[in-house]
């Protein structure tokens, strides 16, 4: 089955929550605006090594909230960069965002569209880079619909890259992640209720509940080699960006890690794929 199961209304139910959570996370010490109005660049390490040099070409940044990473792009010099995302509130924050740090529509450009109306909703037909990740697969039940449409909005020549949180962190115990607690082939989506956020988890809020899917690696990779980009690279990385598990210590690198008497599992991953000439 192409589209994996979940309720009906896991489009609104999911854009309520998010469009609730906007002003919690520009507010936030997690996103830290004020430290970003001055670097103007939150783009991992890894990534800038992985996606390289981005100067004069156009970016599309799918699923892009309010803007931060599309906007971090556009400082290391691509020369356009659209941030798309289905929460008007997010993409209202990210216009805001751009135009106080100086880029107009031209050079930066932000549209509130669900991402599998992308290819209708961009005002570019294609780009040199389509960039998406860190927390937006798992939004999504239609793997193969959203790389086709990824991969039709990637320009010839140009590639697609995904930083994402690794899959095998969603089947592990939630407290010490040290052992298999979950299904990892799990078909049926999460449809759960969670106050707060991941900025602030004891903040008061309404729209609490969330629907999510866990995707396998070989989901992914598999959906991104169907729509016709060839896979460059796949990359698991030891880190991640925030304390999934209680047992991980944080690096003077910023990132989170297993202690050193743990053996090392992946807590993300890097894939990039390209569009031939």
């Amino acid at each position: 089955m192409r589209e994996q199961k979940g309720p009906e209304d896991w489009r609104e139910v999911n854009r309520a929550r998010w469009d609730e959570r906007v002003p919690l996370h520009t507010a936030s010490d997690f996103y830290d605006q004020a430290a970003f109005r001055q670097t103007r660049d939150v783009i991992r390490d890894f990534e800038a090594a992985e996606v390289g040099d981005v100067t004069g070409r156009s970016l599309l940044h799918l699923q892009c909230h309010f803007g931060q990473d599309t906007l971090s792009w556009a400082h290391r010099g691509a020369s356009r960069v659209v941030g798309l995302d289905f929460s008007e509130p997010a993409v209202e924050a990210a216009r805001e965002l751009a135009a106080e740090l100086g880029y107009g529509p031209d050079r930066a450009a932000f549209v509130a569209a669900d991402v599998y109306d992308a290819a209708q909703a961009v005002p570019d037909a294609a780009y040199d880079i389509v960039y998406t990740g860190l927390g937006a697969v798992n939004w999504l039940p239609d793997l193969v619909g959203w790389a086709e449409t990824a991969a039709s909005l990637v320009a010839p020549g140009g590639f697609f890259y995904l930083s994402e949180f690794h899959p095998l962190g969603d089947v592990l115990d939630e407290k010490t992640g040290s052992r298999v607690a979950h299904d990892y082939f799990r078909s049926e989506a999460w449809d759960e209720e969670a106050p707060g956020s991941y900025t602030d988890f004891g903040a008061p809020t309404v729209h609490n509940r969330s629907v999510e899917w866990q995707h396998s690696l070989g989901e992914v990779i598999s959906a991104v080699a169907g729509a016709g980009l060839r896979v460059e690279f796949l990359h698991e990385h030891d880190m991640t960006l925030f304390q999934r598990f209680d047992v991980l210590r944080r690096g003077e690198d910023g990132y989170y890690r297993f202690p050193d008497d743990r053996p090392r599992i992946p807590l993300m991953y890097s894939l990039k794929a390209t569009k031939p000439a």
